[in-house]
């Protein structure tokens, strides 16, 4: 399977991203590495939470990208 990144706006819709659009793991543990290392360039695409998939299954999310208390 290949683990991706849904990106979402904060109502859970799916917002387009340049970011995340062709991203795809062979691993869970690389999608995981991936998003520690671009979620600031995710929001700054307007990319307000995330969901994990593994296929066409929801693994975890939706997950925000905005910095606990803010």
């Amino acid at each position: 399977m290949n683990w991706t990144w849904q990106a979402q706006g904060a109502d859970g819709s799916a917002v387009e991203s340049v970011t995340a659009n062709d991203a795809a793991f062979p691993t869970q543990g690389d999608a995981e590495t991936w998003i520690g290392e671009n979620w600031q360039d995710l929001l700054d695409e307007g990319v307000e939470q995330v969901a994990l998939l593994d296929g066409a299954s929801v693994i975890y999310g939706p997950m925000s990208l905005r910095p606990a208390g803010e």
